[in-house]
Parts: C-alpha cells; sequence; structure tokens
C-alpha cells in the first residue's frame, strides 16, 4: 500500500481519510480536518497537476463566481474583499492562500487520478486505487473513511453536439472548458452558441475587444444584475471590526439568497415580473425582451444566472453585442446560418453549449465485493449514501453558493470520526430507507443535468433523505446528536467471510440507537 500526507513519501501507511480533489470542497474538507484534530493522518488526491478544481481548468475570458463571495468564501476564512463577484484568478488566489495557511498544501498529491475504492467489513477500511501521471504506475491507498469531493462535472469532457456543415466553416471553433491561451479575438466577429452562466460571462469579456460579439441561444436564460462590489460591505467594514463585518454580510447573503429563492419558487409569476421589469429598465422599452429574456421555464427550474453591475446588458445597449433566439441550423464557410435562415458573419465560433456531469468523478466503488449502483442509492443530508459505509460525497446547493453546503458536511464528517473514535465503533452506515424515492437529487432541469441525470443517486420524499435547497433548514437538521440519528447503523468490524452489512435490514420504522456491533 503508498500512501501517506506529504506527496512524495511512499511508506504503507493506514490513513484517517482520502480525499478525493483538491477543488474548493477537498481543500475545504481538509482544513476542517486539520481544525478539528491537527494528529489526523489525511491525504489528498488530485488528478490535475495544480489544486483548484474548477477555477484552475477553466481559462476562458472573464470566467467569475456565479454566486456572491461572501457566502462563497470558507466560514472559517471568510471572503475578505468587497467585490460580490469575483474573478477566477482571485478566486484562485484565495483557495491557494488557504490551503498554505492550514496546512493543506503539503498534503496533496498531484497527478493522481483515482479510478476505485474498495471498503472491506473485515477490516474496516477502504482500499483506494489510483494511476499516478508521472509514471503510469497503479497506486493504493487505505484509509478509515473516504470523502468524494469531486464535484460533479467530467472536467476532461465537455457537452460538445456535432453542428451540420461545421467542418466547412473557415474561422475558429473554441469550446470554454478547453480554452487555447492563445487564441486571439481582437477585431474579430465572434459567436457565442450557448445561453448559460458561461455564455453568459463570455459575451460582454469577449465584446471588449471584438468587432462585434453575437449570442446565439435556443432558449433564453433569466439573468438579474447585482452590484460588482457591495458598498453595504465597505460601510459595514469600516464601522465595525473586520471579523464582525464579515459576519453579518455572511447572513445578509445567506437570509437574502434564501428567501429570494422560496419566494420564487412559491410565487413565481411574481418573480418573472421582477426579473423582467429589471430588463426592461436595463435595455428599454423598446428591445425585445420577450424575445430574448423570457425563458419558458420559471425561475430556478433551471439556474438564474447573475451579472456584475449589468454588464451583458451594457454591451448588447452599446451596440458591440446582441442577442439571436434562434437554433443552429448549419454551419457555412462564413459563419453560422440559424434555423430561420438567417447568417451569422463569424470568425471564431464558441460552443458554449455545456457541460458534461459525472457523478462522484466516475470512481467505481465496491463494498465487500459488491459494485455500488449510485442509482439504487439514496442520499442521506445530502452527504452520505445508504448502503455505503465510512463514505461522504460533497454536493453544494444548486440555488445558492456551493460552500455553504460544502462546510456543513465537512464539519459534519469530521464530527462522525470524532463520534466513532469516542464510542469505540468502526463504521458508520445509513440505512436505505422505506421512503418514497424520487428524483435523482441533483434537481435542476436543466440541460446538462438532464443528460445525465439517471446515473447519480436518488433523493427520498421526507427529511433526512430529501434535499431541501435550504442553508437555513439545513443548518439545524446538521445540529442533531449523532446518537439520535436512527437512520445510521454504528458498528464494529467483523471478521468473516460474509459481510456484517449484507444482513442489514431496512426497517419500515428505524429504531433508536441501531448499533452492529
Amino acid at each position: 500500500m503508498i500512501g501517506q500526507s506529504r506527496p512524495n513519501d511512499d511508506d504503507p501507511v493506514d490513513l484517517d481519510m482520502v480525499i478525493i480533489g483538491a477543488g474548493l470542497s477537498g481543500i475545504g474538507a481538509a482544513c476542517h480536518m486539520t481544525m478539528d484534530r491537527p494528529e489526523r493522518t489525511y491525504v489528498i488526491l488530485e488528478a490535475r497537476a495544480d489544486l483548484g478544481g474548477t477555477w484552475d481548468l477553466f481559462r476562458y475570458p472573464g470566467i467569475r463566481s456565479d454566486s456572491d463571495m461572501f457566502t462563497f468564501g470558507y466560514s472559517f476564512r471568510p471572503w475578505a474583499g468587497h467585490r460580490t463577484i469575483a474573478d477566477g484568478s482571485d478566486i484562485l488566489d484565495y483557495l491557494r492562500d488557504t490551503a498554505a495557511e492550514y496546512g493543506v498544501a503539503e498534503r496533496i498529491r498531484y497527478g493522481h487520478k483515482v479510478i476505485g475504492a474498495s471498503w472491506d467489513s473485515s477490516t474496516a477500511r477502504w482500499d483506494v486505487t489510483a494511476i499516478r501521471a508521472a509514471d503510469g504506475a497503479v497506486v493504493y491507498f487505505r484509509c478509515r473513511w473516504l470523502s468524494a469531493c469531486a464535484g460533479y462535472y467530467d472536467h476532461d469532457n465537455g457537452h460538445r453536439p456535432s453542428f451540420e456543415g461545421e467542418n466547412t466553416f473557415d474561422g475558429t471553433m473554441v469550446t470554454p472548458q478547453f480554452w487555447p491561451t492563445d487564441l486571439d479575438w481582437s477585431g474579430k466577429k465572434v459567436v457565442v452558441i450557448g445561453s448559460g452562466a458561461t455564455a453568459i460571462t463570455l459575451v460582454p469579456n469577449l465584446a471588449r475587444d471584438a468587432e462585434h460579439v453575437t449570442m446565439l441561444q435556443r432558449t433564453p436564460t433569466y439573468i438579474v444584475s447585482v452590484p460588482a462590489v457591495d458598498p453595504f460591505s465597505e460601510r459595514i467594514t469600516a464601522l465595525l471590526s473586520p471579523q464582525l463585518g464579515r459576519k453579518i454580510l455572511f447572513w445578509k447573503y445567506v437570509v437574502g439568497n434564501v428567501v429570494s429563492y422560496e419566494l420564487s419558487k412559491k410565487f413565481p409569476a411574481i418573480s418573472r415580473w421582477l426579473i423582467r421589469r429589471d430588463t426592461v429598465k436595463r435595455l428599454g422599452p423598446d428591445y425585445p425582451v420577450d424575445v430574448d429574456f423570457a425563458p419558458p421555464y420559471d425561475p430556478w427550474d433551471q439556474r438564474v444566472c447573475v451579472v456584475p453591475d449589468g454588464d451583458l446588458f451594457d454591451c448588447i445597449e452599446s451596440g458591440k453585442a446582441d442577442i439571436v433566439t434562434d437554433s443552429v441550423g448549419c454551419f457555412e464557410a462564413t459563419g453560422v446560418r440559424t434555423e430561420s435562415g438567417r447568417l451569422i458573419e463569424a470568425d471564431i465560433v464558441v460552443s458554449a453549449t455545456g457541460l458534461t456531469m459525472l457523478p462522484i468523478g466516475g470512481i467505481e466503488l465496491t463494498v465487500d465485493g459488491e459494485k455500488v449502483d449510485l442509482p439504487d442509492t439514496v442520499v442521506f443530508k445530502g452527504m452520505m449514501l445508504s448502503g455505503v459505509p465510512n463514505f461522504n460525497l460533497v454536493m453544494g446547493y444548486t440555488n445558492n453558493s456551493w460552500t455553504l453546503k460544502a462546510d456543513l458536511v465537512s464539519a459534519r464528517i469530521a464530527a462522525m470520526l470524532d463520534h466513532l473514535s469516542d464510542r469505540d465503533v468502526d463504521y458508520v452506515v445509513p440505512i436505505k430507507p422505506s421512503v418514497s424515492i424520487g428524483s435523482a437529487f441533483v434537481d435542476l432541469k436543466s440541460g446538462y443535468v438532464q443528460r445525465a441525470v439517471e446515473a447519480f443517486p436518488r433523493q427520498g420524499d421526507r427529511t433526512p433523505w430529501r434535499l431541501h435547497q435550504n442553508y437555513l433548514r439545513d443548518l439545524k437538521m446538521f445540529r442533531s446528536e449523532l446518537d439520535e440519528e436512527t437512520e445510521l447503523l454504528f458498528g464494529k468490524r467483523i471478521t468473516s467471510i460474509s459481510s456484517p452489512l449484507a444482513s442489514v435490514p431496512a426497517p419500515s420504522t428505524p429504531r433508536k440507537g441501531h448499533s452492529h456491533a
């Protein structure tokens, strides 16, 4: 077995935790481990050559957060700036500084792609298999707990549909996920295909130097403008101590985001009207808002996109960019012809057509030799899988900052490790509930979600198996005593041929204080 907390130490070791992924979630999980019990051993396995995950992978112009930074920053190390929406480079610097400050950076093993993990009940340990990029060797790590912090995007493959006639196009075609570092769009005509957060970010940033940018969208998206710099942030941190000011800002945005989302879901017509009113105010009464900015679905059925200081609206109003709501018909030598017959001339076409989803990084899990079929599992509190011991995944909110949920999960897992040690037990596993099984726990109706949703774990119809996408509600749920978690089975390892988990029933009414010893 190879593994250790330091990147260049190949001594065999039995670790407390293996963390998969050195992005926002993985670094946060490691920090919680360090803060809770510094003596714990862990390693972060990162397939790429640097930390940052999404913020290291994507290098397209203008990449930025799509959530406010006051809740996007870690709870234990609040964001220190005043910008509501931050550039990707600033977020990457923040992650690097956090990793260095908490001693996490030295625990990361880069170029280690995890391909599988196997739980053995006789040892109560995970055996994790990875491929080391430096020499192609297969290496192994053994741990007490496995934390999958790989998000739900496929970093190696984006969603790139084929377009009729694209081989006849004389210009350059690119995708945001693999942006060429030497691409020059100065003085050129650019077409961005897509209407999601990536396209909406690209258009104003490309428009600064391009001759003209057209966003060609099949379906509009809800777009709202937010201040790039929160004036309240500057005032409150000047008036009070920075620490107290950051705490006030955190709760301002937490409560504001939760209330906005809940009202949007309860009163979608009012939400649509408010968004439309703001768009008309930005673009003027003569703009065809109901053509380009009126989605055929309710707000938060898909993510609502934000633009800092209305930059997208500004570049449209200036004439540097426009939106065409139509479908791609075919490519021609000089550009893209829409299904309605309009030719949009282009030197560069950006296919911002979405991402590909991949649950837990595509890792194959087995429990006592049996492969874990993710759609057959049910998610417990959005962090553990039924029937899978000593394992958690981290999935942030779809309607709020990813970090809010990541922080809750990582803190809870650190407490759970304490609980195992204090109670002298070896494992904890959620018992598959006898509840109505609902949709996959990524519940957006976006195209990239619907294309892959069947491969994901499911959620139930009631707490704690149902995801409410509500931080305030989750905050209360995560504070429950572990001894009161009747849905969890705690036990000691049993050295026998059969798994001690195989005979665990799924009780119709969970009994308080399940144990298996």
